[in-house]
């Protein structure tokens, strides 16, 4: 299941050699063009495939094989390829949204030029499916939550403090205090992870970041974009949350790991003490027992961090 995308060449030149031409002008078009692969990922999806006699695939691990041999030809071809995630259930979804036939090549090449533009894609470098199936899964949970958070952030209404539309306030508060925890962190490998317990289930976004002895900081924008997505979701409807923020030194080992947290109520990051940041790592979440602390993890109070000034006031 492919789908190539050609961009157009700019300028007024002359073709050459007609519809048919195999000259180096259509050669280097094909190198202008990129292609996506959409995949189905598990046993369970692919035998709801093989329902469609136009799905010629006889096994999943021999339809996976077929799959890398594909990647491996588009790759050398268009130079740029994509994978993405076929979902049969939402494939059909799709089919009967759209009037398509469900059985039909043209009809899941067209389901995967949809996903494609949606985003949930990992590029093609070469790598086992073994390693793009994880990656890809992680990149559909990434957008599901940038969605559903950006569609509580949506329906917020307007900021108390200012009027404005709460989805701007909120989003720009929330990269403040994204902001302000970043600075506090200090050199080394920093994960962060954000969570936030809604009417329709938790949201999680995570966030990796590295901080350089001179200030810099790493990270990758696509994650951050989420991570402060879920928070301003927090912040505009109060429903409860909380900030982890787990450090390494990285190579160097000069301290041991640490772990730091906050609770997101009322609008506003609150510091949980050594204590309370102990408590919520050695409990087990479903059944509140407790659990054996982890290793050489060092729990601390995090810092205060203030609750940033409505932007629009």
């Amino acid at each position: 299941m492919a789908s190539s995308t050609r961009r157009a060449r700019r300028g007024g030149g002359r073709r050459s050699g007609g519809r048919g031409s195999t000259g180096p002008g259509r050669a280097a078009r094909w190198r202008e063009s990129a292609g996506t692969v959409a995949v189905v990922a598990d046993e369970v999806g692919f035998a709801r495939m093989r329902r469609y006699p136009t799905f010629a695939h006889a096994d999943h691990a021999g339809y996976l094989r077929d799959t890398e041999d594909l990647l491996h030809s588009l790759a050398r071809r268009h130079g740029h390829t994509s994978v993405a995630l076929f979902d049969p259930a939402d494939f059909a979804e799709f089919c009967g949204q759209e009037g398509l036939d469900q059985d039909s090549a043209a009809s899941r090449a067209r389901y995967t030029a949809e996903i494609a533009a949606r985003g949930a894609t990992v590029p093609y470098e070469g790598q086992p499916l073994g390693t793009l199936v994880p990656a890809l899964l992680a990149e559909r949970r990434r957008q599901e939550t940038w969605e559903r958070a950006g569609d509580l952030l949506a329906g917020s209404g307007s900021c108390a403090d200012c009027g404005a539309p709460l989805v701007r306030c909120a989003f720009q508060r929330a990269a403040s205090l994204l902001t302000r925890v970043l600075e506090r962190t200090g050199p080394g490998t920093h994960h962060m992870v954000a969570s936030l317990l809604t009417g329709a289930g938790p949201l999680t976004a995570a966030l990796h970041a590295d901080t350089a002895a001179g200030g810099g900081i790493r990270l990758a924008e696509a994650d951050a974009l989420v991570l402060c997505t879920v928070l301003a979701a927090g912040l505009a409807t109060d429903d409860p949350g909380g900030l982890v923020l787990r450090s390494s030194p990285g190579e160097t080992g000069e301290w041991p790991e640490q772990v730091c947290g906050w609770s997101l109520r009322g609008g506003r990051l609150h510091a949980l003490t050594e204590g309370e940041v102990f408590t919520a790592y050695c409990t087990d979440a479903l059944t509140g027992e407790p659990v054996p602390p982890e290793p050489d993890v060092v729990y601390r109070a995090a810092p205060t961090i203030a609750r940033p000034a409505c932007p629009e006031t």
